[in-house]
């Protein structure tokens, strides 16, 4: 169990203010504030990498935490520290700190780049924004609301060839945050049968 681990690491990162931790990927996740920058599982702590140290967390030969979410594995922004720093702890309290200003520096990118117009959703491009504009979904919110296979359709009504399915995995993309090509195949079929369901329910 990561209990006496998580004690120890918090009790180290207590110099950087209120720090928590909540169960995350499996684990618990240590948070100054409200930003996460290290997680403690399988026994070990994990700083946050980020593009500053993350080249020094690889020659360190550290791993990245990797996690299983639906059965697919999903590799963390996590490094495993080797168990010799905590002899030096000073070393881990220096890298944390990298960690906590990247996460930091990363959230308020989010924050000001959480996209506000369609086209800078993944997948997505100014073309795909003025034909959903067309259908009727004109904004980040009203697409997450209809979801892929409702902008898919409001799609086909509005549009008059007939659309590419890559089009429909590239809206599922946009809506789960991820590049269209690593929708599963299983993920595919639920969304093509869903969308042959609600189009023979719709011609009746």
């Amino acid at each position: 169990m990561d209990k006496p681990l998580l004690k120890d690491s918090i009790r180290l990162f207590e110099k950087f203010g209120q720090i928590k931790s909540r169960s995350m990927f499996g684990g618990f996740g240590i948070f100054a504030g409200e930003t996460m920058f290290a997680l403690v599982v399988n026994n070990k702590l994990h700083l946050r990498a980020n593009a500053r140290n993350e080249e020094a967390f690889k020659q360190a030969d550290l791993k990245p935490y990797v996690y299983q979410k639906r059965g697919f594995p999903v590799v963390t922004k996590h490094y495993a520290i080797p168990d010799n720093w905590w002899e030096t702890p000073d070393v881990i309290l220096e890298h944390a700190e990298r960690s906590l200003n990247a996460a930091q520096a990363d959230k308020e990118k989010k924050l000001q780049a959480s996209p506000n117009r369609i086209k800078d959703l993944p997948n997505l491009r100014l073309a795909n924004e003025r034909m959903l504009k067309k259908a009727g979904i004109s904004s980040v919110d009203q697409l997450f609301e209809v979801g892929a296979i409702g902008a898919f359709q409001a799609l086909q009504e509005s549009h008059h060839e007939s659309l590419s399915l890559d089009l429909l995995w590239a809206l599922e993309g946009a809506v789960s945050g991820k590049h269209w090509s690593v929708i599963t195949p299983q993920r595919r079929n639920e969304l093509l049968s869903k969308l042959e369901t609600s189009a023979s329910s719709a011609h009746h």
